[in-house]
């Protein structure tokens, strides 16, 4: 747990995530059919996608180390991994949505990777609900980490896989080529791949600063 409390990635996040504000909106991309400049959001809309599953994963770990454990602070960590992760799906879902009106005319089509998006989300609203309804603090930890466990790779099948077995709009899904090498020139390689770090790391800072928050106020109840 020392790591959180370290600078050095943290600094390389705020570097990272303003870096891609000027590579994304100053940096010229190709000219591609349909997507024209929109193609200017692949900076933020996946990097969020990544940050939502950097810290989903987190939880997920944190979750296990709870119950082989049963120390409080790991329900903390897992639990504050999951509301970040749905602040970063939020986005995620909102900069997909503004991408598909000015590409496919609608911010919600009814696309197999929307729809499975947006089940894959309640299911872990869902997870936040379930703990607010049981009062017993082991037995609402134990409990949820169980349902954190499974949650996981439900959304990974929802999102990844399902899309890929029926047609869809979305790139990589249905049989529609995700964006690859015919693309993505090396100027968007270039700012696409610390993008992914960079939000991957501003998830896990927020993260952090959650559970530190949450940590103090659990020993002050002591």
């Amino acid at each position: 747990m020392k790591f959180i409390y370290q600078t050095w990635w943290k600094v390389i996040a705020v570097i990272l995530v303003l870096s891609t504000f000027v590579t994304g909106l100053l940096f010229n991309v190709p000219r591609l059919p349909i997507i024209h400049e929109t193609i200017r959001n692949l900076y933020f809309h996946v990097p969020m996608w990544m940050g939502m599953l950097t810290v989903f994963s987190i939880s997920v770990f944190y979750s296990v180390k709870y119950l082989a454990s049963g120390k409080e602070e790991y329900d903390l960590a897992s639990v504050e991994c999951v509301n970040t992760g749905l602040l970063f799906y939020t986005l995620g879902l909102l900069t997909g949505m503004l991408w598909a009106k000015y590409t496919w005319g609608e911010f919600w089509s009814g696309d197999p990777k929307q729809n499975s998006a947006a089940i894959a989300f309640l299911l872990y609203c869902a997870y936040l609900v379930l703990r607010n309804s049981i009062d017993e603090e082991q037995k609402r930890a134990k409990i949820s980490a169980v349902y954190n466990i499974f949650a996981f790779p439900i959304m990974i099948v929802l999102i990844f896989i399902l899309p890929r077995m029926t047609d869809s709009l979305h790139p990589g899904s249905g049989g529609n080529p995700a964006f690859g090498k015919y693309d993505l020139d090396n100027g968007m390689k270039i700012a696409f791949y610390p993008a992914l770090l960079g939000w991957s790391f501003l998830a896990l800072w927020i993260a952090t600063i959650r559970y530190r928050i949450r940590l103090i106020e659990y020993k002050k109840n002591l």
